[in-house]
């Protein structure tokens, strides 16, 4: 019998995190612990999960508050049974998670990585949309393939992998809020034997809708460098390197019309400098750094186009926020 970790990073979780326990412990297969790594909790968060009664429970408190990537780090330090997964507070494991996993690995003994399909919910726990369907096997490369082409749905919550291989990759990488932290840290360990995925859906991965905030836009742009320095460093595989001289552009343009539209839905005096134009610029050298003999511009995309021109004066800047108020979807 597999033994297995669930380990729970937490800071005030509220109800959800009560909904997230209570599926953890129903699962069918038994052969596990919980690990709770509560980040000094202040709204009951501790003392309810101490008050539950179930020796599977492991928890570690945090006597001061730390930030989301210092709490993260504890995952390498504390014991974990052979096998280990996280999962976000807010998310909800189904019966049949670990069974299926149990199952996953008994017969791909080789792989490195394991998931499940999944589906995802919104803040009322009501059904979103099922994730993409991912292939049964990937390799390293596939696996590198189907991000950058943004073909299969990456999210912390579900993935399965050895503990022993988890802490030589050095945990998940402190990107600032963990932003693109698991897509570096899965590509990582597929490299050590690819991953096997089932194709039924055993968890739910719960989004909720925020307004966007200076530190996130500040916060993406330091992550997305470190993302896109992680993949520079794997080009010195050259199976690799062909991909991202593939497909870099398009992951490059991606980013860029993303992230040019959360600016322009934050007025230019909160922004502490930025601009769609930086913003831009700072694709160009992403696009540098990822791609051969680059002649890709992101720039020339029509959407950042037009992002960067009506980021360009007040007028433009106001008028887009007033359509923002009435227009919620993304136009860009």
């Amino acid at each position: 019998m597999n033994a297995y970790s669930i380990i729970l990073p937490v800071r005030n979780g509220g109800e959800y995190v009560k909904e997230c326990i209570n599926s953890i412990l129903a699962q069918t297969y038994t052969g596990f612990n919980l690990i709770v790594l509560d980040n000094a909790s202040t709204d009951g968060t501790l003392e309810w999960i101490r008050s539950i009664i179930d020796n599977r429970i492991v928890i570690h408190p945090s006597p001061v508050s730390l930030s989301i990537e210092d709490n993260w780090a504890r995952i390498t330090s504390v014991p974990k049974n052979e096998f280990m997964t996280c999962i976000g507070h807010d998310d909800i494991l189904l019966p049949g998670y670990l069974e299926e996993m149990n199952r996953l690995i008994t017969a791909n003994p080789a792989a490195a990585l394991y998931q499940t399909h999944f589906t995802y919910i919104d803040a009322q726990g009501m059904p979103i949309r099922d994730c993409k369907p991912m292939q049964p096997q990937l390799t390293a490369a596939a696996f590198l393939e189907q991000i950058l082409t943004s073909s299969i749905d990456i999210n912390g919550t579900g993935f399965m992998l050895r503990s022993s291989d988890y802490d030589a990759a050095g945990g998940i990488p402190l990107y600032p809020n963990l932003l693109f932290a698991d897509f570096a840290l899965w590509l990582e360990v597929t490299r050590r034997g690819g991953i096997a995925v089932s194709p039924g859906n055993y968890f739910q991965y719960r989004i909720h809708q925020s307004m966007t905030t200076v530190s996130t836009d500040e916060k993406f742009q330091s992550a997305v460098a470190l993302y896109v320095n992680y993949l520079h460093s794997l080009k010195e595989d050259p199976s690799l390197n062909t991909l991202i001289n593939e497909h870099g552009p398009a992951m490059v343009a991606n980013y860029c019309r993303s992230f040019a539209h959360r600016l322009l839905r934050t007025p230019l005096e909160k922004r502490k400098g930025l601009t769609v134009k930086r913003w831009v610029e700072k694709c160009r050298q992403m696009a540098d750094k990822l791609i051969d003999n680059n002649s890709f511009d992101p720039g020339s995309v029509f959407a950042v186009k037009l992002a960067e021109r009506i980021d360009s004066t007040a007028a433009g800047r106001n008028l887009f926020l007033l359509f923002k108020k009435i227009y919620k979807k993304p136009v860009l």
